[in-house]
């Protein structure tokens, strides 16, 4: 007697074929994704440095020293909001985390500086030691962006040392010369690593 034959086998689907390079590019893009803040936006940067040359030539027709800081305190507020919306807005468009653990650091990271050059500011201006401001900022920033850089894209610390530069030569220069080294800083430096990064990072 014949058995009843079984079903027929299954011919196997070809497996598709592995990419070792892709499969460790998606790691290494996983792991920096959860290491570090990509949601920096180079665009926003670059709003940054346009709104820093237009504060610059306001502040460079003033005659008095405090109407020429209440520019400069009006551009830092602004500066603030531009971040926050411009990183805002591209995390949400790449799906990215705006409230991650690397957030908290680079947050973390850069209030400091910015904090200490809040009270500096106050206590050089009541002083009548306004000429060292430029310098200051430059030098506190840059500090806060090389901090806060460490967790985040690599690109942002050479950038804050690039304002420590600056605000070093702002310290042996002409005090005259401050308004322009704060335009050669949060205009320059910012048009120039906002574009790279929108460049190579996604916006």
């Amino acid at each position: 007697m014949h058995r009843p034959a079984g079903p027929p086998p299954r011919a196997e689907l070809p497996s598709p074929a592995l990419n070792p390079a892709d499969d460790l590019r998606f790691i290494r893009d996983t792991m920096e994704r959860s290491a570090s803040f990509t949601a920096v936006s180079g665009w926003g940067y670059i709003v940054l440095g346009l709104t820093a040359f237009a504060a610059a030539w306001m502040a460079s027709r003033q005659v008095s020293p405090f109407a020429w800081l209440e520019i400069w305190l009006a551009e830092g507020l602004l500066a603030v909001a531009v971040g926050l919306l411009s990183c805002t807005w591209k995390a949400n468009r790449r799906g990215l985390p705006l409230f991650s653990g690397p957030a908290r650091k680079v947050a973390l990271s850069l209030a400091p500086p910015l904090v200490a050059g809040a009270f500096l500011t106050f206590l050089l201006f009541r002083a009548g030691l306004d000429s060292a401001l430029p310098a200051s900022w430059l030098l506190l920033y840059g500090a806060g962006i090389i901090s806060g850089g460490a967790f985040s894209v690599a690109i942002l610390p050479i950038m804050g040392l690039c304002f420590m530069l600056l605000g070093g030569l702002a310290v042996l220069t002409p005090a005259a010369w401050g308004n322009q080294f704060l335009a050669a800083g949060f205009g320059g430096l910012h048009i120039v690593f906002g574009m790279l990064i929108a460049r190579r990072h996604g916006g």
